[in-house]
């Protein structure tokens, strides 16, 4: 098999992995990974034997490799007939000269306190990132090269990733779905191999193993600190549990952001700052008594709170009185309808499990009801798919949730509230993305969240917007939300639509 000769080739007739560094005494690379460089060690594993050695450590580099040497019949014979690819393919395929689930199962056990960021000796430097080379000669990579600089672009990591031709001599073959990677980056060495514990069978979007419900909190564990803020983390979170339906969903409300938060962080308002004081009664309105007085200042509001007001002043305007939050996170809004007496019925939906069960806690339904309160509710469900609790309402709310679409499925998510839920209103916030340039902290072409898939400019919203409208039957009007900026626009950017 051609291919198998190429990764066979590459990888020295097994899995093989390098990480190097050039920090200063390169050689306490051996203290992070509990590995002395001077010794050539031999760990059993269930499907092979990993070996752990150093070819290089002197004063100016360090280099660690791990080469698995896995036995096809001891892989087979760890299997049984309820898991995947239980057939001759087990016996002949390219687990044994490519990267994948196994090496990722093999760093789990040799490395496993360096994963975990312990370093007795040196915790310092466990809590310091290093200058980092990670070498992978043979990785199975579906999607091609882009789709190792999607995953690991994000995280910081300089990505060379170099297709391994289907037959050296007959290059006209093409090239086969093996790279050879390359990572190069500063980064804490715990960060690294979680990483690549996490992403190997990613990139694979395969494992040697079958799936238990304990995946889910491996996934949290080594993605702790980048997977909840990583653009992909929706594909990441599906291929590593191998699109098990169940796993992935209680995996992406585990994986939740607080609502707003990234944004929040951007907003210039939202810097504390400790109110100025009278020192010694100096120019107090009482004369002064000796005692420092705290001077009124009017406390800033945040954009967050801005929007939260502005949505509740336009379903006032509207006389909405029954409300459903499509996207509703955390229950930001929803808590804020319910202590309404104008709302009548107030409902949140959510595809988060975690983000509706800070909902719930928010609407306090522990607290028994009171004559005149709302009827809460809260639910489990995606916009992408028409459900009948959507429908019955005067107006639906989608505040800061149409970003996070990815564009093909705008057209499902337009269809599902405008033409099957169809209330008499419908509200819609956004990003302005002319506003950006406002953010100190925002790099130039960022967006203010990792996981937004766009962020449209006021003539971008304006047109989605108009042609939603005459599609479904509605008229629509612009409010901006937020300070306004005569030049950018207001940072958010609010449609209102009736029919």
């Amino acid at each position: 098999m051609d291919v198998e000769r190429s990764s066979r080739s590459a990888t020295l007739a097994g899995v093989l992995l390098t990480i190097a560094t050039t920090m200063s005494q390169p050689t306490e690379l051996g203290f992070l990974l509990h590995k002395h460089p001077g010794r050539v060690q031999k760990f059993e594993q269930s499907f092979g034997t990993a070996h752990v050695f150093y070819p290089d450590a002197d004063e100016q580099r360090c280099t660690v490799a791990l080469l698995l040497d896995v036995d096809p019949v001891k892989l087979v014979r760890t299997r049984g007939r309820g898991t995947p690819d239980f057939s001759l393919g087990q016996y002949v395929n390219d687990r044994p000269y490519a990267a994948s689930s196994l090496l990722a199962s093999a760093m789990a056990n040799v490395f496993r306190t360096g994963m975990r960021g312990r370093c007795d000796l040196r915790p310092e430097l466990a809590e310091t990132p290093i200058p980092l080379e990670i070498v992978l000669p043979a990785l199975p990579c579906r999607g091609g090269p882009d789709q190792a600089e999607r995953f690991f672009g994000p995280l910081g990591w300089d990505v060379s990733a170099v297709p391994v031709p289907l037959d050296p001599e007959f290059g006209e073959w093409g090239d086969s779905r093996y790279v050879t990677l390359t990572l190069t980056g500063t980064l804490r060495l715990a960060d690294a191999l979680n990483q690549l514990y996490v992403l190997l069978p990613v990139l694979d979007d395969a494992k040697h193993y079958w799936m238990a419900p304990d995946e889910v909190d491996k996934l949290i564990r080594s993605g702790e600190g980048w997977l909840a803020a990583h653009p992909d983390r929706g594909t990441i979170t599906r291929r590593y549990l191998a699109n098990r339906r169940a796993l992935v969903r209680t995996a992406l409300g585990r994986l939740a952001d607080a609502e707003d938060a990234t944004e929040e962080a951007l907003d210039p308002e939202q810097v504390e700052e400790e109110p100025p004081t009278v020192e010694n009664g100096e120019n107090s309105e009482n004369g002064g008594n000796g005692e420092d007085q705290p001077i009124a200042v009017e406390q800033p509001v945040s954009l967050a709170e801005h929007r939260l007001q502005a949505v509740a002043q336009v379903l006032h305007e509207e006389n909405a009185q029954r409300v459903i939050d499509l996207g509703c996170g955390s229950g930001k809004l929803l808590s804020r309808l319910a202590k309404d007496d104008f709302f009548r019925e107030v409902s949140g939906t959510d595809v988060s499990y975690r983000a509706l069960a800070h909902a719930w806690r928010r609407l306090r339904w522990d607290q028994p009801r009171r004559p005149g309160d709302p009827v809460k509710d809260v639910f489990q469900s995606a916009l992408t798919y028409t459900d009948e609790r959507f429908g019955g309402y005067d107006a639906a709310v989608l505040m800061e949730v149409i970003e996070h679409i990815d564009p093909p499925r705008l057209t499902a998510v337009e269809h599902v509230v405008f033409g099957d839920a169809r209330p008499r209103v419908v509200v819609v916030t956004t990003p302005n993305a002319e506003h950006n340039v406002r953010y100190d902290g925002l790099a130039a072409g960022a967006m203010r969240h990792p996981d937004h898939r766009f962020e449209w400019t006021r003539a971008e919203f304006r047109a989605w917007a108009d042609g939603v409208a005459v599609a479904h039957g509605y008229s629509v009007r612009y409010v901006s939300v937020g300070t306004d900026d005569s030049e950018v626009g207001a940072p958010t950017q609010l449609g209102v639509f009736t029919r």
